[in-house]
């Protein structure tokens, strides 16, 4: 089969611009494989009514916005809102510190713990006891955080379990969602409880891809379950882990607007106060619609060069990366 660099040099050689060629080579391809092309269609339509059809929103950002006369006509203000911010903004500082502290607690704590649950699953021998844990520890992620956080306020209220039990061994009841040196905590902790099941299915689709062959020669080799593990299955899934850990950091300015919007009140707004409440508090609420852009996109921006750096860390490591 002749190599691409040899069609476009032959090419090349009759008259034909590589540009040419290159056009319709992805010409062909889409008519061979309609069909998949077909069942992409949806999903790029959605992407792109959905996240690239509001871009055009980041206008309002340089503008001081007002409803009544729409993106275009609203008067153009530069960099203001951003100097606003930046610098004359007692919020933001905090809204920063919290950001950035709420998702490193959930990146070192939460991260891995899909990883090994995944480890756990696939060393058990009984499928039957495999699709128990999986369905068990699946089911909080179907649930809404209005349901979950319902529930996180039931367990932790002043007559819920926890503080019941606390009172059987003789210890005074605890307000824990109004601590604010434990809410940080319950945030972490019920994130966790909540999408660590979800997050073992892309890991254990990847060790079930690792080939059974290299289980075999280290069990002839002498290693045991957990050397099988370090030397195996983990190299085998560096490369999911990698991906998985890159797209992360780059959502590390998004914290959960839905669960801490429900799970926090105005006594611990000092320590969960975060770039999306933030936002939604100050544009929906107080209706500076400009303002609330403004910190929208710096968050989108920090997140975008979040991505690119963590991209390039993980080349040096000897991965392909996203992109």
């Amino acid at each position: 089969m002749k190599s691409a660099m040899q069609l476009d040099q032959k090419s090349i050689g009759k008259g034909k611009p590589v540009r040419r060629v290159y056009k319709n080579r992805i010409i062909k391809n889409i008519v061979k494989y309609k069909q998949l092309y077909l069942m992409m269609l949806p999903g790029i339509l959605i992407l792109f009514i959905f996240k690239y059809v509001p871009m055009f929103g980041i206008v309002v950002a340089f503008k001081n916005y007002l409803p009544a006369k729409g993106f275009l006509a609203s008067e153009w203000v530069g960099l203001e809102h951003f100097k606003h911010l930046f610098f004359n903004s007692p919020e933001f500082i905090n809204v920063f510190k919290n950001t950035l502290i709420i998702s490193f607690y959930k990146l070192v704590i939460g991260f891995p713990i899909p990883i090994m649950l995944a480890i756990l699953i696939n060393e058990l021998r009984y499928i039957g006891h495999k699709r128990t844990i999986q369905t068990l520890i699946y089911l909080p992620h179907f649930l809404s955080w209005v349901i979950f956080g319902g529930i996180v306020y039931n367990v932790l209220a002043l007559s819920g379990p926890v503080n019941t039990l606390l009172q059987s061994i003789g210890l005074e009841p605890i307000m824990f969602m109004t601590k604010t040196n434990m809410f940080r905590g319950i945030i972490v902790g019920s994130s966790i409880f909540k999408d660590s099941g979800w997050g073992t299915v892309v890991y254990l689709a990847a060790i079930v891809g690792v080939n059974p062959t290299l289980y075999e020669a280290a069990v002839v080799d002498g290693a045991n379950r957990f050397q099988r593990i370090r030397h195996v299955t983990l190299p085998a899934i560096k490369g999911t882990i990698i991906v998985l850990l890159i797209l992360r950091i780059g959502r590390i300015l998004d914290v959960g607007f839905q669960q801490i919007l429900v799970l926090y009140n105005p006594i611990v707004y000092n320590v969960a106060d975060v770039f999306g409440t933030f936002v939604y508090r100050v544009g929906i609420n107080q209706g500076n619609y400009s303002f609330a852009t403004a910190a929208g996109l710096f968050k989108g921006v920090v997140g975008f060069i979040l991505v690119r750096l963590a991209n390039k860390l993980s080349k040096k490591m000897g991965e392909a990366g996203v992109w």
